[in-house]
């Protein structure tokens, strides 16, 4: 990734980010629907910021299911 792009700072809820972390680290990447490489590449870049930049690797099981059922508790759909 090249630093002297702009960037853009986000806030996720830490449920969030396990949920998607967890995702993004059992889905072939290839198997997702996309219309440009692009949008594939932007997915492996928020599991490589993810992955290195916070401590969300090191979650539990235990932890993984508490943070789906949160995520989903309010979904209302």
């Amino acid at each position: 990734m090249d630093r002297s792009l702009p960037k853009v700072t986000i806030e996720l809820w830490r449920s969030d980010a396990v949920v998607l972390f967890d995702w993004l680290m059992s889905v072939d990447l290839n198997a997702v629907p996309t219309t440009h490489p692009a949008e594939k590449q932007a997915l492996a870049d928020l599991l490589t910021r993810l992955e290195h930049e916070t401590d969300i690797p090191g979650v539990t099981q235990e932890q993984i299911d508490t943070a789906r059922q949160e995520v989903a508790r309010d979904m209302g759909w």
